[in-house]
């Protein structure tokens, strides 16, 4: 077949961002001279969530899991020799997206592009941050009006930007089925163009043009054919919804646009590569079916699940896709899977199920309603419960982690401290000094006047878009821009799901869950007290609290009374609670990197409390080498991602509380 009748490739990107602005700008480059199509920011944390470099929330965190971007002068570093008018760029930021969206457009402005002519997509779905990801600030209406002005000033400003990526990736990472994440995200749509609709900025006539800019950002599994069928139920959901209740006539705009990340919840420490094949088979779910093909592709690298990837792991990760595309001849065909029984079977049961599901959700008032009663988040944490007891059992089967466990050693974990990239702990520092001679150096008198604007401007009911644009131009900080709003719109914590979570692990006896609960049982007998206490904390701003959700539900089912006031809290926060709850043990959750400060910090404190007896256990993404020097500080245990038993776990941090309280060792039964 001739060339130019090929299909033209999907955009191929790769997330990233690290340390510094210049370091990430080096990235980029460097990516794109080796055949990145398109580029996917990665903000760090801090950003993410609304503080400057040097809050107290901040620390450790600034620079780990994504660019530090605090001012103007960031973003020109971040984008410096790149021609943004040239560019499709993703930036994945959601509470704080028209602030980033601003400090964009200025950027443009000032290379003298024609903004209109700007291409990208900034993901703008608050809702899934308060279910699964954890990076909202704002409460959820306030949350939803941002959305609703970013939306309504693309649309007239920016006529080619994707305002909003309504994203079901982390819905799945966090449990959910194929029917929850199709009908979660549906929902969330909804709510969106309702608002947009109602907002009264869009005249009816114009929603098309609305509607033909929102895009989907979408998990795939490794159960590539169900995950295939998922993504045609989403198209052929989309098109009814916006053909039906928003009268949308034109096809075009109708198309559902979707970009993926494949999943990474499936990626194992264990055996890690055989994340490889994984990747591979969760590519191909989302680019087999030309009818329901990605847009844009970025896929995670095989050693995820250990750390930070270098720029070679993600080499790996893009030349999968060029290979796809460029080798072999699926872009030379039309659908493969037009006429299949079996496929359509499976996507008429998909639509259907979720149907059924955004119809329950529209009768609770839609999404909104149900994120603030906490009907989606309990929904999510039970099934994410199911598939790990599903795992557990060897119901579900995982290479490497509950079966085949026999391995070969493997070159490529051979030194697992050079295996994945390290954040130089001094570069905070310097992010920190930058920021300072950034203010010393503004014009004062404009920032605190586009402030002052900004907050009359969210006091009232215009489009914040303009004077957020004036706050980018006067030199104002991301911390700046959010506690401005944050003292108009307050602040927000998310409900947790846990304590709804139903058993997800029975106790018959005989089982290990029956086991530990004797030990549970026995323990707080012997230490005279109703119930072992287990606080499970959250420090910094790491919002992954999947891990930590499923260890307080499989606690509480074994007896614990557990305290768990979910994600942001400050050492100090965490230390309080210990001492006012009397606790027996504190659990520590950070998948972020910044395990290396903040667990040492909170083992201090405990110990300048005077709490020396209550053992602290550390659980997420910790490299090998910092296990070690957790274990040496102090921390009783150490639990990553190959640590997959939960009730193991649980049965683990029993032993350490007796241990701590020296009480005689006791057995489990296998």
């Amino acid at each position: 077949m001739n060339e130019r009748q090929k299909d033209r490739p999907w955009l191929m990107r790769t997330y990233a961002g690290h340390s510094t602005a210049e370091a990430s700008n080096a990235l980029y480059r460097r990516n794109l001279a080796k055949g990145q199509t398109g580029l996917s920011v990665a903000f760090d944390l801090p950003t993410q969530t609304g503080y400057d470099p040097d809050h107290i929330l901040a620390r450790g965190e600034v620079g780990r899991v994504g660019v530090p971007v605090a001012h103007l002068g960031d973003m020109r570093r971040l984008f410096q020799d790149i021609p943004l008018e040239e560019m499709n760029t993703s930036m994945t930021i959601n509470a704080s997206a028209m602030w980033l969206l601003a400090l964009y457009q200025v950027v443009a402005e000032e290379q003298g592009a024609d903004v209109t002519r700007l291409q990208g997509t900034t993901q703008n779905d608050i809702v899934k941050e308060y279910l699964s990801r954890g990076t909202y600030v704002f409460p959820p209406g306030p949350s939803l009006r941002l959305t609703t002005d970013m939306i309504a000033y693309t649309v007239n400003h920016l006529p080619k930007w994707n305002p909003i990526n309504i994203c079901s990736y982390h819905l799945q990472e966090a449990g959910a089925t194929p029917v929850q994440e199709i009908a979660y995200a549906m929902s969330t749509a909804i709510a969106v163009l309702d608002a947009v609709r109602d907002s009264g900025q869009v005249p009816q006539e114009r929603m098309g043009d609305v509607v033909a800019r929102i895009s989907f950002f979408v998990n795939a599994g490794v159960r590539f054919v169900e995950e295939m069928c998922k993504m045609r139920a989403f198209t052929r959901i989309w098109d009814k919804v916006t053909r039906e209740r928003y009268g949308i006539e034109d096809p075009r705009q109708r198309r559902f646009r979707y970009g993926v990340q494949v999943n990474s919840l499936g990626l194992t420490e264990a055996q890690p590569e055989n994340n490889v094949q994984r990747i591979v088979l969760e590519m191909l779910a989302v680019t087999l079916s030309k009818d329901a093909r990605a847009r844009a592709v970025q896929l995670p690298a095989w050693n995820e699940a250990l750390g930070l990837p270098r720029p070679w792991d993600q080499q790996w990760s893009l030349r999968i896709q060029q290979v796809l595309a460029h080798e072999s001849d699926l872009l030379e065909y039309g659908d493969i899977f037009d006429g299949s029984h079996v496929v359509e079977a499976k996507v008429a049961e998909l639509v259907e199920r979720s149907l059924a599901e955004i119809g329950h959700i529209q009768e609770m008032g839609g999404a909104m309603a149900a994120v603030e009663s906490g009907y989606l988040k309990s929904q999510l944490v039970s099934s994410h419960a199911e598939r790990r007891a599903r795992i557990e059992s060897g119901e579900e089967k995982i290479i490497g982690v509950n079966c085949y466990e026999g391995t070969e050693p493997s070159p490529l974990t051979s030194d697992l401290d050079g295996a994945i990239m390290t954040v130089d702990p001094e570069n905070e520092a310097r992010v920190v000094a930058a920021l300072h001679e950034w203010r010393d150096n503004r014009d004062e008198v404009r920032a605190q006047r586009s402030l002052e604007a900004l907050k009359a401007a969210a006091a009232g009911t215009g489009n914040l878009m303009e004077a957020t644009l004036e706050c980018a131009r006067a030199g104002v900080t991301t911390g700046e821009w959010s506690w401005a709003l944050r003292d108009v719109f307050g602040e927000f914590r998310a409900p947790t799901g846990v304590s709804g979570a139903p058993v997800a692990v029975t106790a018959e006896p005989g089982t290990p869950m029956a086991e530990v609960r004797r030990k549970v049982a026995r323990t707080a007998g012997e230490l005279g007290t109703g119930k072992l206490r287990l606080l499970v904390g959250k420090p910094g701003l790491d919002g992954h609290s999947n891990g930590a959700e499923q260890i307080a539900v499989r606690a509480r089912d074994a007896g614990f009374e557990v305290v768990y006031q979910g994600i942001r809290l400050t050492p100090e926060q965490i230390v309080s609670a210990a001492v006012a709850e009397d606790v027996h043990c504190v659990g520590l959750s950070i998948l972020s990197g910044s395990h290396a400060e903040l667990v040492p910090d909170v083992l201090d404190r405990l110990r300048r409390a005077g709490v020396d007896d209550v053992p602290v256990i550390a659980g997420g993404i910790i490299p090998p080498a910092d296990a070690a020097k957790l274990v040496e500080s102090g921390v009783a245990a150490v639990f990553t991602p190959k640590d997959f038993g939960i009730t193991e776990i649980i049965g683990r941090i029993v032993d350490e509380i007796r241990r701590a309280n020296k009480l005689d060792p006791l057995e489990v039964a296998a």
